[in-house]
């Protein structure tokens, strides 16, 4: 069995050697840049200083969690919180796992390792469809328990609280928002990924699980958020018993 090591990070104590290698991570393992931009088919890339100035600005509250697998990086993820009407949010801003270390768990395990038990809520903004499902695993046990009433009420007001920019100008969107679109619960981003990937793992999500969030429109990206819903004090009792 691959013996694997997961650490977590308060974003002050990110060392440039760790961006250096979430980079590499991201440019080989994220996906390529659409038809529609000057740079298709290329690599979506990022420099370890772009990533520390969009995932770890130093006046937000930041994490980041590895996990290495006998050794190699094999997958990261960022995270952001801030507190909206004396809640506190959570919201992943970047999850990637290294192609060959895919299918067994690890998006997942980072999620696990980053919650928090002040968290109310979580969020994640996302293009990729397996991120949204390990998200709603880590934080609501499985994406048939997503409430999308939660997000067509909420979501415009959280967004809006980010102290992270692309998150706070990102314009919801879809069917719950009153959108004519094949999007259910979406964000328009102007992002424009190659959907190749995201569409091709859509559809084989769709032929084993009732998928909430619809199909994915060019430039926008999936909007999940979950409410983490505590569990009654009478409840940990029974199963402490």
């Amino acid at each position: 069995m691959a013996d694997q090591n997961i650490k977590v990070f308060p974003g002050f104590a990110v060392t440039d050697n760790h961006l250096k290698e979430a980079a590499a991570l991201f440019c080989d393992n994220y996906g390529i840049w659409g038809k529609q931009t000057k740079r298709a088919g290329q690599r979506v890339a990022l420099s370890p200083d772009r990533m520390r100035e969009e995932y770890l600005p130093s006046t937000a509250a930041t994490a980041y969690a590895r996990v290495d697998v006998d050794g190699t990086l094999a997958g990261h993820a960022f995270a952001c919180r801030w507190r909206h009407k004396g809640l506190t949010v959570c919201w992943i801003t970047q999850l990637v796992v290294d192609k060959s270390f895919r299918n067994i768990g690890l998006a997942t395990t980072l999620l696990n390792a980053l919650r928090c038990d002040t968290d109310n809520i979580y969020g994640i903004m996302s293009s990729h469809p397996a991120a949204c499902l390990a998200a709603a695993k880590a934080f609501c046990g499985a994406i048939e328990r997503v409430t999308l009433d939660y997000i067509v009420t909420q979501a415009d007001e959280i967004l809006k609280s980010s102290p992270i920019s692309y998150i706070r100008d990102a314009k919801p969107h879809g069917t719950l928002f009153k959108d004519e679109s094949e999007m259910v619960s979406g964000v328009d981003t102007g992002f424009f990924v190659d959907h190749d990937d995201p569409n091709a793992a859509l559809e084989a999500i769709k032929n084993d699980l009732p998928w909430p969030l619809g199909d994915l429109a060019e430039g926008h990206e999936f909007l999940l958020i979950i409410q983490q819903r505590r569990r009654s004090s009478r409840l940990l009792q029974t199963q402490a018993v």
